[in-house]
């Protein structure tokens, strides 16, 4: 369920532009992010992405909306990806803390694991960011839009399956207990 709430709002653009374009699926992924962000309030805790997300696609949404340009809307997803990026490098560089480990807590790594797969995900973030900027301002809307639903996915679900198969032989067993 929490997948499904996770994408929703994304899926919802999708049709909505498939249906009437890109002005109307800026709104209805504005829309619907303000209701992802209440079913969350309401379930349980908002997360600190939910909320970065909803000021972001606010933001350039709105942006799109108001002065009638899709620029703005086509910027979301790498402004988005950077500043997941450099919160991550941030948090490595200047608290030398790896905040996905954090995320991540019932998960016993040793340090360097968690350096590694900081860093993975620095760059990861690096690239997302870059081949949105290149398929926004290189390729039609049309091309955009559909990368950036199933091809966005399809990045983030292939990195993260292999980032857990490269997890599963450096996990620390914790000691059973009789």
């Amino acid at each position: 369920m929490q997948l499904v709430a996770d994408y929703l709002p994304l899926i919802l653009f999708f049709i909505a532009f498939k249906w009437q374009g890109i002005y109307v699926a800026t709104a209805v992924a504005i829309a619907a992010s303000i209701v992802q962000i209440a079913w969350f309030a309401w379930r349980s805790k908002v997360s600190t992405v939910h909320w970065l997300s909803l000021v972001i696609i606010v933001v350039f949404g709105g942006a799109t909306l108001l002065l009638q340009d899709e620029t703005f809307i086509k910027w979301k997803p790498t402004v988005l990806y950077g500043l997941f990026g450099l919160v991550l490098a941030v948090g490595k560089l200047a608290f030398r803390r790896d905040w996905i480990a954090a995320l991540l807590k019932d998960i016993s790594l040793p340090a360097p694991v968690w350096s590694t797969v900081t860093w993975s995900w620095i760059a990861f973030f690096a690239v997302m960011a870059v081949a949105n900027w290149y398929i926004a301002f290189h390729f039609t809307t049309e091309t955009w839009v559909n990368f950036k639903v199933w091809g966005g996915i399809g990045m983030f679900l292939a990195f993260a399956l292999a980032q857990g198969v490269w997890l599963a032989r450096h996990i620390v067993e914790s000691p059973q207990k009789p």
